[in-house]
């Protein structure tokens, strides 16, 4: 157990606050359910029914199960993730052990880190500005020059998200697709409707440059960080 969770007044604080950096430092118990959870469970048990342990064999040992809900027994992912100042405004990296898991925009340092956990929902997050520094700096020299960044990728989506971040990736810099050219280049020309929803869950702004994407007409359509970034990111590739 971390010297961070050492007395009950602690784990029972990082219960409260639903604290994933608990997640793995130790287990609780509830009484009532008879079963035990992560810290950062979304259940919220009465302190006197809680029992604490310091592994998820002793929570077994004492007589209960594991959380359907929280799944403490499941493997726990630790994600780094840190802010930083870009040409283009805030900007949040996250990465896994496999490689950048996320990078997004934002005006926000809460709301950001509120994204970051809302879809990494079992992840262990921790904050980290020098991890997420070599992502944050690809992700200037990219708005800057328009170039790839070779980072390793974590791309987590379905098998046509994928195809269509990798297809992204490959419309050069300077130029732009629209989603009817995009759809024919996976080989679903069929899956306009599809391509647009993937670029929108694109989780890599900039490095999977969806800002290339833009109407059959040639207009910008939306940009989920605001259509004024994506104006700014064309312009910038033009010019390059």
């Amino acid at each position: 157990m971390t010297t961070a969770y050492q007395t009950d007044d602690d784990r029972w604080a990082a219960i409260e606050r639903r604290d994933r950096a608990a997640d793995g430092a130790f287990f609780c118990g509830v009484r009532t359910t008879g079963v035990y959870c992560r810290p950062s469970c979304a259940g919220r048990p009465l302190r006197r029914n809680v029992t604490f342990h310091e592994t998820r064999e002793a929570a077994r040992a004492a007589g209960l199960r594991p959380c359907l809900r929280c799944r403490p027994d499941e493997p726990i992912e630790t994600l780094a993730y840190g802010f930083g100042d870009t040409p283009l405004g805030l900007a949040l990296a996250a990465s896994s052990e496999a490689g950048l898991a996320l990078l997004i925009f934002g005006d926000d340092r809460a709301a950001m880190a509120e994204d970051l956990a809302a879809r990494f929902p079992r992840a262990r997050l921790a904050e980290d500005d020098g991890a997420a520094a070599p992502a944050l700096a690809a992700l200037t020299a990219a708005i800057q020059s328009g170039g790839g960044a070779g980072l390793a990728l974590d791309e987590r989506g379905t098998a046509l998200q994928r195809a269509v971040w990798k297809a992204l990736r490959d419309i050069p810099t300077g130029t732009t697709a629209s989603y009817a050219q995009v759809a024919r280049a996976i080989g679903r020309p069929e899956a306009v409707r599809a391509v647009a929803q993937a670029c929108g869950a694109n989780p890599l702004a900039v490095l999977t440059p969806c800002h290339r994407v833009v109407r059959s007409d040639g207009g910008l359509s939306g940009y989920r960080w605001g259509v004024e970034r994506k104006k700014a990111l064309l312009e910038r590739e033009r010019a390059a």
